[in-house]
């Protein structure tokens, strides 16, 4: 009886591999490719001259101090996890709030 179930077992298993062999093969050929070619748009003896401007970027930077009022607080969302970056726990009646990149300690009492 034993010999009966080995051996069923045994070309059950035989017959699974045989069958995941005969499976399509992962990595298909790909199609040839059409040839490309490069069409010059530019008719010969025209020039177009080439202007460069360079656009000045200003970054406002603020700088903030104890004390300064900061009026549009309300529409930035309250920074919940600050011990992630690094600052303290704020205390009772005050927030963080993320300002650009500037995080600042604000005091929701009126």
């Amino acid at each position: 009886m034993k010999r009966l179930i080995l051996s069923t077992v045994t070309a059950a298993m035989l017959a699974a591999s045989a069958f995941s062999g005969q499976a399509a093969p992962l990595v298909q050929p790909s199609p040839p490719q059409s040839t490309y070619t490069q069409v010059d748009w530019q008719k010969p003896g025209r020039h177009v001259e080439k202007r460069v401007v360079k656009k000045k970027v200003v970054v406002k930077r603020s700088h903030w101090r104890n004390g300064q009022k900061y009026s549009s607080w309300k529409r930035h969302q309250a920074v919940r996890d600050w011990h992630r970056y690094g600052l303290r726990r704020p205390g009772p009646g005050q927030e963080w709030i993320r300002v650009g990149n500037d995080y600042l300690l604000v005091s929701i009492v009126s």
